[in-house]
């Protein structure tokens, strides 16, 4: 039987060995809390954001500026979840992304500091704007990621994001395919 502390222990999905400042590219998936649609729709093979959708775009497009030697690449924002590929590199550095030392900010730093900011500001819009509220937190406590080993799997990973919208009606994130 577990303790109660053990009980509410999160289990984290980050490899307890690596270290997450180290220079390379990272995919991440992030997705809102009961997958609620409250970032856009869908229409054809293109995401459509809404205002919300809009605001969690220029969020993410604040990384580089908060974090120097943060770099995007390719990302998607869909009704309920997002995708995007993150590369950490040292300040003003011109080495290519899977270089793998010690860079100084860490994938679990950036994630949070976005889902922070998105978050009061999405709270904002819900009592300025009346966007839908959410139900106890705007996104999931965790989040999926993947450390990107090579050249292949950046245009992999890159392929994938773009082509997210066309797969939207089989998407396991999309609760509505469901019913």
């Amino acid at each position: 039987m577990c303790t109660e502390r053990e009980q509410h222990r999160r289990r984290s999905l980050r490899l307890p060995a690596f270290d997450y400042s180290r220079e390379g590219a990272y995919y991440v998936t992030i997705c809102v809390n009961q997958r609620l649609n409250l970032l856009g729709e869908i229409s054809g093979e293109e995401a459509k954001l809404n205002e919300a959708g809009m605001m969690i775009r220029h969020g993410w497009l604040e990384l580089p500026r908060k974090f120097p030697g943060v770099q995007l690449d390719e990302f998607i924002i869909m009704p309920n979840h997002f995708h995007g590929i993150i590369i950490i590199s040292e300040p003003d550095s011109n080495n290519t992304p899977i270089r793998r030392t010690r860079a100084g900010v860490s994938l679990p730093e950036i994630v949070q500091w976005f889902k922070t900011m998105t978050t009061n500001a999405y709270i904002r819009g819900v009592r300025d704007k009346k966007w839908s509220p959410f139900l106890s937190r705007l996104w999931q406590r965790n989040y999926y990621e993947r450390i990107i080993r090579d050249e292949t799997e950046l245009s992999r990973f890159r392929e994938y994001i773009v082509t997210n919208p066309a797969r939207w009606g089989d998407d396991e994130d999309n609760v509505a395919r469901l019913g």
